[in-house]
């Protein structure tokens, strides 16, 4: 029997921009096995010499399609590619297909971004900032739009640690308009010397750019179906479509990683923290009941001539009944890392945390320097290109950036999230489960743990290949306690010598 989420999205036809990232490809895959959806225009760029239909053709052999290729082999065929960019005056689009994406779309799906909070200025308000408002532009076209969800980020308004769902143009040092205005004139080497005093109390361009996107549609969404999604930092799946799948090494994932891999060994990081981290398909199952939620909101104002509010904005962090903490991100990603280790780990995995800056600028130098240089000694031996202090002193920077994140705990607002799950029908809420309250860490990290071997390290998923990584495992654990052993035992006779002298024995 056809759900009210599933009736709204039959026959429909979406365009989604951001379609061949992680969100993108999820939330495809989502549609397409899920619900009977007419088409999905997907706005998409040529890449590494492959044309835009070469990408959309290589999702045949894509894992995340690999279930609804099963159950419905010809889905792929719904989807369109529509060429285009973010980063182009028009988002790149064509006239023709402007004007089919105008008279076809009802339901507009924005997620394109870029996450990288090192992103200069100039590129991160062409993708984030600029492309916002040429989206609302092209969406005003659309004869037939029902909805329109804008992502956001759960972080657009990081420098307050109350985050109700509302918008904050107070934070922002300069209006959109005006910085927009900038960018016309400004080249983009002038417009980054800027960024210090544009960017001002954000740590970085990403959310600093995310915050006046949402200026945007505050100020320019008029009468248009939109809203606002704030998603937390998004992960692996939990179960949907593949459980534990992930296809990139970003935020939390590259610390999980790198640890499991037996690289990293000390972190800054607050335990104590909140861990804002959200499945990925939870994250979608959302998304597409954001569309449904806004199309239900916008045809009741209509049938009774009321005036659209501004748009609303819906917070989505795990639940404050079932919340997760940095330490325990650790603890159970590490504890899983026993039930699933690497074969090709190079040391056994383990994992401090300090707040303190000197305390990890000494204990990196220990744990991740020293062994670095070592290495590198002996790839200069083998003839090879000494590498490994080159990659810690990344991953350090790659620390600092991601520092301010893990250190902080943020008090979200979700009212309006929470709301929309209460609404859904029983049938829905099992079909679209985005209910962080009932999630099971354990569990998670459980799956997540077992995928991340397999879709990340690459490695053999069969109990052969387990056992296989459990028995290096079990080589490194006696290399790490003789190695304690050797460094507790030096440091324990170097005080007896010091006391010794100091009391005259």
């Amino acid at each position: 029997m056809e759900t009210p989420l599933q009736g709204f999205y039959k026959n429909k036809t979406i365009f989604l921009t951001g379609g061949s990232g992680f969100l993108g490809k999820v939330t495809i895959e989502k549609l397409l096995r899920s619900t009977d959806v007419k088409r999905i225009y997907v706005l998409i760029r040529s890449k590494k010499g492959k044309d835009v239909q070469d990408r959309i053709a290589a999702w045949n052999e894509d894992v995340v399609f690999s279930e609804v290729l099963k159950s419905k082999p010809e889905s792929l065929k719904k989807i369109v590619p529509i060429s285009g960019d973010c980063v182009e005056p028009d988002l790149g689009i064509s006239k023709g297909d402007r004007e089919l994406l105008a008279k076809e779309v009802q339901v507009v799906l924005h997620g394109a971004a870029t996450v990288r909070f090192t992103e200069p200025l100039h590129l991160a308000l062409d993708i984030n900032t600029r492309a916002a408002r040429l989206m609302l532009e092209l969406a005003r076209e659309m004869t037939r739009l029902e909805a329109y969800v804008h992502v956001s980020t759960a972080f657009s308004n990081c420098i307050t640690d109350h985050i109700k769902e509302e918008f904050y143009p107070e934070h922002l040092t300069c209006g959109v308009d005006k910085v927009l205005a900038m960018r016309k004139i400004l080249s983009d080497e002038l417009l980054d010397g800027l960024s210090p005093l544009l960017v001002g109390k954000y740590p970085n361009t990403y959310t600093y750019t995310k915050a006046l996107a949402e200026q945007v549609l505050q100020q320019e969404a008029g009468d248009l179906p939109v809203c606002v999604y704030r998603p937390g930092i998004i992960v692996a799946s939990y179960k949907e479509p593949v459980e534990g799948w992930i296809d990139n090494i970003y935020g939390p994932t590259v610390l999980l990683y790198a640890t499991a891999l037996g690289y990293i060994r000390i972190t800054p990081l607050n335990t104590d923290a909140n861990a804002n981290i959200l499945p990925i398909d939870y994250c979608v199952n959302l998304f597409l009941a954001l569309a449904w939620r806004t199309a239900e909101e916008n045809a009741t104002r209509k049938r009774n001539g009321i005036l659209p509010p501004p748009p609303p904005i819906y917070n989505y962090v795990p639940s404050k009944s079932n919340m997760l903490t940095w330490g325990g991100f650790r603890d159970n990603s590490l504890a899983r890392s026993k039930d699933f280790p690497f074969e090709q780990m190079k040391w056994l995995p383990f994992l401090q945390c300090t707040t303190n800056f000197w305390v990890f600028k000494v204990l990196s130098f220990l744990y991740h320097l020293v062994p670095g240089f070592l290495i590198d000694v002996v790839l200069r031996f083998k003839g090879q290109k000494p590498r490994a202090v080159q990659v810690y002193k990344k991953y350090h920077n790659a620390m600092y950036i991601l520092a301010f994140f893990g250190a902080s705990t943020w008090h979200f607002d979700t009212n309006n999230t929470d709301n929309i799950w209460q609404s859904l029908t029983p049938q829905d809420q099992q079909l679209f489960q985005f209910d962080m309250s009932t999630l099971d860490w354990d569990d998670y990290f459980y799956r997540s743990t077992c995928a991340m071997r397999i879709y990340l390290g690459k490695e053999d998923p069969s109990p052969a290949g387990i056992k296989r990584a459990q028995r290096v495992r079990a080589r490194y654990l006696i290399f790490h306690r003789l190695l304690q052993f050797v460094l507790y035992g030096g440091a324990l006779a170097i005080l007896w010598t010091v006391l010794k002298s100091l009391i005259g024995f």
